[in-house]
Formats: C-alpha cells, sequence, structure tokens
C-alpha cells in the first residue's frame, strides 16, 4: 500500500542518537479499511479506496452505506483512492505498520486559512513608499499593478491581495522519525499543512 489516511495530533520533539532536539508532527496514521476496489475491467484503472474515521449512518449517503455494508464495516468519515500493486480484499484493515521501512513521506495536508490578506503579508511585499513627509496610508499598499500604454490591463496571475490559506499543500520528503503500532502513530520531522485535527494524506 502506498499511503494511509490520518490525523494530525500535534506538534513536540524528541531527541536523535545524537542528542539534537528535533521537531517533529504527531500523526495518527490509519488504521484504514478498504472500502472499494476499483478495476481495470469495471472502472478502467486499478485503485483502492480507503475510509478513515467513524461517521454517523444518519449523516451517510445510501450509495456509500451499500458499499460500506459490502465491505463489511461500519460508515467512514474520509475517503481516499490510492494505485496499489498488491492484493487486497473488501474489509481489510491496514496500519501504521506498513511504514515500518519507510525512511521518507510525503504529507498531503489543506493548509490553514488567514481569510483575506494585503500583499504584504500574502506574498512578502515590503511596500512601498517612504513613511514621512505627510504620507500615511501608502505603506503596506502593491504599488503600480499594471503597465501605461501596453497591454494596458492587469496581466493574468498578477500577486496582489485575495483569500490566503486553505489551499491544498504537500509537503514533500519528511523524514520517519518513528513508528509507533500501538497507538497508531507516525512521528515525522518538520511541519506538515494543516491544523490540529486536520486530515492529512501520507504517502510513501
Amino acid at each position: 500500500m502506498p499511503g494511509l489516511i490520518g490525523k494530525k495530533i500535534g506538534m513536540t520533539s524528541v531527541f536523535s542518537a545524537d542528542g539534537k532536539n528535533v521537531p517533529c508532527t504527531v500523526i495518527e496514521a490509519g488504521p484504514c479499511v478498504v472500502t472499494q476496489l476499483k478495476t481495470v475491467e469495471k472502472d478502467g484503472y486499478k485503485a483502492v479506496q480507503l475510509g478513515f474515521g467513524e461517521a454517523k449512518e444518519k449523516n451517510t449517503t445510501k450509495p456509500l452505506m451499500g458499499a460500506f455494508k459490502k465491505a463489511g464495516t461500519t460508515p467512514k468519515r474520509h475517503l481516499a483512492e490510492f494505485k496499489f500493486d498488491e492484493e487486497y480484499n473488501l474489509g481489510d484493515t491496514i496500519t501504521v505498520e506498513i511504514f515500518n521501512d519507510t525512511t521518507f513521506v510525503d504529507v498531503v495536508g489543506t493548509s490553514k486559512g488567514k481569510g483575506f490578506q494585503g500583499v504584504v503579508k500574502r506574498h512578502g511585499f515590503g511596500g512601498v513608499g517612504q513613511r514621512t513627509h505627510g504620507q500615511d496610508d501608502r505603506a503596506r499598499h502593491p504599488g503600480s499593478i499594471g503597465a501605461c500604454s501596453y497591454p494596458a490591463k492587469v496581466v493574468k496571475g498578477m500577486r496582489m491581495a485575495g483569500h490566503m490559506g486553505g489551499d491544498r499543500v504537500t509537503t514533500q520528503n519528511l523524514r520517519v522519525l518513528k513508528v509507533i503500532p500501538e497507538h497508531n502513530l507516525l512521528l515525522v520531522k518538520g511541519s506538515v499543512a494543516g491544523c490540529i485535527g486536520s486530515t492529512l494524506l501520507i504517502k510513501k
């Protein structure tokens, strides 16, 4: 299995073998249940759908309830598909132990939403103009945003103020520090996108 669905528990630090204090993120990775199997003959591609986290039956649609009952499992809150080479059966449980021999992982999460922000915070602009000689309202503004004659319009992709955060972010090549199977925990070096309790995809 190339990955699992997990949940961000928070950040802490651990000491390495040479005595260095290493910051790390604690992730609850799995256990995940195989809820559907995609085949080339029926769906045009081969993949396995995993379910993570418990959901209430009253909040689950009838088509999904049929898939969960076919797999012999309870309703799951989060679903994700992974392409795989191994053979799995409906209802199989996959735990964090698949990362026992893994050195690096990629973690996909949704970054924290910051709302509507200006160009200084959103893009790191330095601001324009001086803060003296009667100028007091342009310090954090973007300045000129387009040409005067040609193309006489604001080009697409111009960095401006707007909604910040809430994006799908992939953090690559995070070193796996420790796997704790009895508590379904995975410790990776560094930070990952998202707030505490947010859903993550952990990929080998």
